[in-house]
């Protein structure tokens, strides 16, 4: 039987070349999931400029609730006590503790240089690196010394301007510097006297003979601050490696849907690759082959089909998982200093799994083509079965009435948990679509819809028969289509959904006619003093955002989930004040939800200890219980409080309440004045991650279904060969046999998408009740028309070429055909 499985191989190329794609796309995509999970996992990020010294020591990055489980990211740049690195340096086994403190510092070389960017430092922690004078001298006070990179054409002793802490200064180029390893980010270098306070690490040099990491052990370090040492230490130096949190969940879900996709088209493939083959296992059977040889024989050439699309899988694994880790990079959902780790695991994982999938699928089918007797084989070789089995039926109820339950509970969940709940049922929806395939072709031929066709003539006529009684077999096809335009049209407009809502909430509470936003790290407050003496400007608020938890009392509401953060020193917060009075936000001050109070048991006057983004924790007097939109509540601090605590130090931006009359506004260096649409910029809403999970998915179920329609519409219309020959036979031309398969085409196509967008709107809508209020989801309507025009791309051309294909030969030798 091998070796007969061996020659059909030569006379089903199409059908097992859909196999051999998808199993190979599967096992690629699976392969690039484990090494996303197991770079999670690892967090190795090798240092740059805090390389050279061995052991790092700085404070924790991470926020573990106290009464709760999991971490997250601290938004903000812990700082330590500046008497730490004395208490260090006098440990034994220390021969030097070099403090370093990062902060955003933009010259007037280099103009383009992000805020965000900490390049500014002080010159003694250019040993932590190190650097190394090329020319000029260490700086004095009112000089600097900067990297090769940004100096340009420079020369020691020119004057630059500076701009720190939001204000531009002169300062004398003492010398340029050069690291002596790659460094992504080129370093400011001021004189130590004119470093802003605070210190974020320290560095430690071990004596000659001391090891390091036992060094690091037997530190005597305060709580909530940590020693690092080896890769680990880029964890001091690059924010947002803090948590493996993000990169796991999204491996995860990225993993669990290529599975269930590539187990949907899979089966879906190799169950119409053994239907066209009804008519040569009957006669096999009925030349005395044994059900179980039958069985053994289609299970071995496909296996052996699979298996090598699974090995050459493994081996683009790693291009694979490169590829989607340097998206997530470029898009700023990881750390792009973060090393992707793709060891042998991920691909014995995603070997296991596929060949799992590929072993149950052919297993299946094998079975049924096995067992089923040779009369009847014959029979429906030419007009194939379409009743479903009532198991299947009842499978497929079943998934498609745990979509509807999804549907139904989503809309009652708040915004942070619509999508995690009302997410699957795109998912559910698209496996009972899966299952209920060939009742769905046929319930939906409605006379409405077919009078339509069959008014095309004899071409549209048999359009119509042949999808009624093909219906399994263009159910094929039908499959990956549902599954791409649910997971497509699902996932983007759910984010876009998410995103709207969550930006509107926040903007909608904010009053400003004019916003001003700062390009070199934050906003000054010689600025604000500026702008309340500009004639026509009736209110000014400084804006700090930033993420925090309440810890006393205990807020079990917000674990591992932040609360979003805003400072104000002005009226222009315009949500509801149930009691109390913003007026008193000033000092230590905070204002509460009243839901929130409520839970905690406290009330205006009361005291709370807040644990802000740099992990100090603060005890504030709640002033004021003020309501903001459900599902999206802040907690309100002073501005000046709030700013302190961040990592530059200063507000982001700065919001002016007019009367109306056009404003003379100071023109500030590294400033941006605009509407209200920046009041939006740099928003952090939550959704990074979840965003980045759903274009994600949605990107590469495009890809892998287009594929497999690709695959399944060639398979499906080269098998056609005989029927296309007897056609012309009994008088149809080429133009008319070509005519009946793009109707039939635009027909499946059209089946297609309005499944999977019916199973999409399960999932968007409910959503878009939970976080906007009514059922209307918000996006372009330019990304559903695109993606029509898609897969009318991908079906019309297919099936134009593989039916052009398949009438290449006269129609006699057509029906003389092995094949099809």
């Amino acid at each position: 039987m091998l070796r007969l499985a061996v020659t059909t191989l030569r006379y089903r190329t199409a059908a097992f070349l859909a196999i051999f794609v998808a199993v190979l796309l599967g096992g690629a995509l699976l392969s690039a999931a484990g090494g996303l999970l197991e770079t999670g996992l690892r967090l190795n990020a090798p240092p740059q400029r805090l390389a050279a010294a061995p052991i790092v020591v700085t404070g924790d990055p991470a926020y573990h609730p106290p009464n709760g489980s999991g971490a997250a990211p601290f938004p903000e740049r812990p700082r330590l006590d500046p008497t730490l690195t004395k208490k260090l340096a006098n440990t034994p086994g220390v021969a030097q503790a070099v403090p370093d403190r990062s902060f955003p510092a933009v010259t007037s070389l280099t103009p383009s240089t992000s805020c965000g960017e900490l390049a500014g430092h002080g010159w003694s922690s250019a040993a932590l690196t190190p650097y190394k004078l090329t020319s000029g001298r260490a700086p004095r006070t009112g000089e600097i010394v900067l990297d090769e990179r940004l100096a340009g054409s420079a020369k020691p002793g020119e004057h630059l301007t500076v701009t720190v802490g939001g204000e531009s200064r002169t300062y004398t180029l003492a010398g340029i510097a050069r690291a002596q390893h790659r460094v992504d980010v080129p370093g400011v270098f001021f004189a130590d006297s004119d470093v802003p306070a605070g210190i974020d690490a320290i560095g430690l040099f071990p004596a000659n003979g001391t090891s390091p990491r036992d060094l690091a052990k037997r530190l005597d370090l305060p709580t909530g601050v940590k020693a690092y040492t080896g890769d680990d230490r880029g964890v001091a130096e690059f924010q947002g490696i803090a948590t493996s949190l993000p990169l796991i969940i999204m491996s995860g879900v990225f993993g669990g849907m290529v599975a269930v996709v590539m187990a949907l088209v899979v089966s879906a493939t190799i169950g119409l690759s053994v239907r066209q083959r009804r008519r040569e296992l009957a006669l096999l059977r009925a030349s005395g082959a044994t059900p179980r040889q039958v069985a053994k024989m289609v299970i071995a050439e496909t296996m052996l089909v699979g298996l090598l699309g699974l090995v050459l899988g493994l081996l683009g694994g790693r291009i694979a998982g490169t590829w989607i880790f340097g998206l997530l990079a470029d898009g700023g959902v990881v750390p792009p200093q973060l090393r992707f780790d793709q060891g042998p695991l991920p691909f014995a994982g995603a070997a296991l799994l596929t060949f799992a999938v590929l072993r149950v699928t052919v297993g299946f089918a094998a079975g049924r083509a096995a067992r089923i007797r040779p009369i009847q084989a014959l029979a429906e070789a030419a007009v194939p079965n379409v009743a479903l089995s009532r198991i299947r039926i009842v499978i497929g109820l079943v998934f498609a009435g745990a979509t509807v339950a999804i549907a139904l509970s989503t809309p009652f969940m708040g915004p942070a948990n619509a999508a995690a709940i009302g997410g699957p049922a795109g998912l559910t929806g698209s496996i009972a679509v899966a299952i209920l395939a060939p009742l769905v072709i046929q319930r939906t031929l409605v006379p409405r819809i077919t009078r339509l066709v069959e008014k095309r003539g004899t071409s549209g006529v048999l359009a119509v028969i042949n999808l009624r009684v093909r219906a399994v077999q263009f159910a094929a096809i039908l499959v990956p289509i549902t599954i791409a335009t649910a997971i497509a049209v699902g996932n983007i407009y759910s984010q876009t959904t998410q995103q709207k809502a969550a930006v509107d909430a926040f903007t909608g509470n904010l009053s400003a006619d004019v916003v001003v936003t700062s390009t070199s790290g934050g906003i000054p407050p010689e600025l604000a003093a500026a702008a309340r003496s500009v004639p026509g400007v009736t209110t000014v608020s400084e804006l700090v955002r930033s993420k925090g938890w309440i810890e006393e009392p205990y807020d079990k509401s917000h674990t591992s989930d932040a609360w979003p953060l805003l400072g104000l020193s002005g009226p222009v917060y315009t949500g509801k004040v149930k009691k109390g009075s913003l007026d008193d936000l000033t000092g230590d001050s905070i204002a509460l939800p009243p839901g929130t109070a409520k839970k905690l048991k406290v009330d205006v006057g009361s005291q709370i200890g807040v644990r802000l983004g740099d992990n100090a924790l603060v005890k504030v007097k709640v002033v004021a219980l003020v309501e903001g939109p459900s599902g999206y509540e802040s907690l309100l601090l002073p501005a000046q409080l709030l700013a302190a605590h961040t990592t530059t130090g200063l507000p982001s931006q700065l919001l002016l309440k007019t009367n109306g009359t056009k404003l003379d506004l100071p023109a500030w260096p590294g400033t941006t004045a605009g509407g209200r649409e920046l009041l939006g910029e740099g928003l952090d809403t939550g959704l990074g991650v979840d965003a980045w999970i759903g274009y994600l998915l949605a990107a590469i179920a495009v890809a892998y279904t287009a594929i497999a329609s690709v695959n399944t519409i060639a398979v499906a219309v080269l098998d056609r060969r005989r029927e296309f020959g007897l056609q012309r036979l009994t008088g149809s031309t080429r133009r008319e046999v070509s005519r009946m398969l793009t109707l039939e085409g635009l027909l499946i196509a059209g089946l297609g998408l309005a499944a999977g967008l019916i199973t999409a709107a399960f999932t968007v809508l409910p959503i878009a009740m939970a976080t906007r209020g009514w059922p209307i989801p918000s996006g372009s309507v330019w990304v559903l028309a695109g993606w029509i025009a898609v897969v009318l791309l991908l079906v019309l051309p297919t099936t134009a070429i593989t039916g052009r294909i398949a009438m290449r030969s006269k129609p006699m030798d057509a029906l003389n055909s092995p094949v099809g």
